[in-house]
């Protein structure tokens, strides 16, 4: 009926089936019939790639990089969040990707096809330049990007290593990078030397000349220095006699100065108590002033607000009685409403109950003329089915002859007395004309044409006294072409 099952320290319990709604993951169960258990491991993969990419200047190059993906799992330092984070993990990882090989290349094909695509989005926004110089930013922000896409696999990456960039065959780019360093240190190296043997070479030529200046100066020197020494003799009695008198010329200049600095300081201390005693003067008056105007500010604002007040409480009064009328109003008018949709509705409801008696008279009177047309219809159908049963008897009495029944049915129903008096009816008051035309023999004449002759002469015969009945009976004449009758109407040619 049911087993228990543990899973090992690296391994998951996925149970599905009766009384599970989707999927149960722990790590020991009881599985009872009806139920599934599969063991999934989550321990991590490595997945090594080399993703071939293109930078925004259409350079290709190749990434070779090394994944260590897993799901996630849970340890006692994380919080309740985290652990539910990883349990829903854990729950899509064994929808996903447990019931597959974690070796299989379907599996490493959509880990793949995961970092290729992010890789090759953010190479396509990047100079080839901003990709090799800030290499670390861009594994950061692939990682971060990958692991976005992996979440949704239930897949976490515990690792990854991306490698330095290289060149796609047949595009040497950073081996011409390469080549560029070096040409451009073995250029310097050669610049160094040059400029290392040009200011030897020069170093070399100023010590000769610097040597020569120096020989040439200390000549000069000497010279001037023996010149100066006997000028410095006569020089230093003269200065000796004109410092005496400068002496003398600063002493007396001394006291003058000290005696204008003293009334200077004199007239700056008169000019300072004098400014200090218009200024006490004057904060005095500018103090005043201020408490005057903030004395006249609370005043202001003393009688805005009594104003205010005053407002208010009228505003607040008219609006009260405002209110009041207008509920007056709306009450009143509610109420001549209300009467008016009252009387309204009475006057409806009176039209409604007219029509409904109306309505119901005149279904009784089409009730009353229905079950009379259904009583006429009922005798009508009694009498047609007695007269049935009734000739259907006769009929048998006369041995099935229907002319016999025929005949005594006229003559039970007064047909032939009828038709008599109908017949006398139509003769009485009649006065006949009789018209006796004569118009000579059969003629004479014998064979084939003689008897096509006498057929002629017969129709010309009876147009004569055709012709006089119809003018008798209707008015009406012959056309003149084809002849006249006589006046008297007794005979005709």
């Amino acid at each position: 009926m049911a087993r228990f099952v543990v899973a090992d320290a690296s391994e998951y319990l996925a149970i599905t089936g009766w009384g599970i709604d989707d999927v149960k993951l722990a790590k020991k169960a009881f599985v009872f019939v009806g139920q599934q258990c599969k063991k999934f491991s989550v321990t991590p993969v490595n997945y090594t790639f080399e993703v071939n990419a293109m930078s925004s200047e259409k350079l290709p190059f190749i990434l070779p990089a090394v994944f260590t993906i897993g799901p996630p799992v849970t340890n006692p330092e994380q919080s309740d969040a985290e652990r539910s984070e990883v349990k829903a993990m854990l729950l899509l990882y064994a929808k996903l990707i447990a019931p597959l090989d974690s070796s299989s290349n379907h599996v490493h094909e959509l880990v793949k096809g995961v970092i290729e695509g992010e890789t090759r989005v953010m190479a396509a926004e990047l100079t080839m330049e901003e990709i090799f110089q800030g290499t670390k930013t861009f594994k950061k922000e692939v990682f971060d990007k990958v692991q976005k896409e992996l979440h949704q696999f239930g897949l976490h990456i515990n690792n990854s290593n991306v490698k330095q960039l290289v060149d796609v065959p047949g595009h040497e780019y950073f081996s011409y990078l390469g080549q560029k360093t070096q040409q451009g240190a073995a250029s310097q190296a050669r610049v160094d030397v040059a400029e290392a043997r040009m200011k030897g070479a020069v170093g070399e030529k100023e010590r000769e000349g610097l040597t020569k200046q120096n020989a040439a100066k200390v000549d000069a020197q000497t010279k001037v220095l023996s010149v100066r020494h006997q000028d410095e003799g006569l020089k230093e009695e003269a200065k000796g006699k004109a410092e005496v008198q400068v002496f003398e010329n600063a002493r007396e200049a001394d006291i003058a100065a000290a005696k204008a600095d003293l009334a200077m300081k004199k007239a700056e201390w008169d000019r300072r108590a004098k400014v200090a005693e218009v200024e006490a003067a004057k904060a005095v008056d500018l103090r005043e002033a201020e408490l005057q105007m903030e004395v006249e500010v609370k005043d202001a604002l003393c009688q805005t607000e009594k104003l205010k007040a005053e407002q208010l409480s009228k505003a607040t009064v008219q609006y009260d009685t405002q209110v009041q009328d207008s509920n007056a109003l709306f009450y009143s008018r509610q109420k001549a409403a209300e009467a008016a949709l009252y009387e309204e509705t009475k006057a409806a409801e009176a039209r409604k109950a007219q029509a409904d008696a109306r309505f119901f008279e005149q279904r009784m009177a089409e009730d009353d003329r229905l079950y009379a047309k259904q009583r006429e219809a009922e005798a009508v159908a009694l009498l047609g089915k007695a007269k049935a049963e009734y000739a259907a008897s006769m009929l048998a009495a006369l041995g099935g002859d229907h002319n016999a029944f025929r005949d005594y049915l006229m003559i039970d129903g007064g047909m032939y007395a009828e038709m008599a008096r109908i017949n006398a009816g139509a003769v009485s008051g009649m006065q006949p004309k009789i018209s006796i035309w004569s118009n000579g023999g059969d003629g004479a004449g014998g064979g084939e044409a003689g008897g096509a002759m006498q057929q002629v002469a017969g129709v010309y015969k009876m147009l004569p006294p055709l012709l006089s009945t119809v003018h008798q009976q209707t008015g009406m004449l012959p056309p003149a072409w084809m002849g006249t009758l006589a006046k008297d109407d007794t005979g005709a040619n």
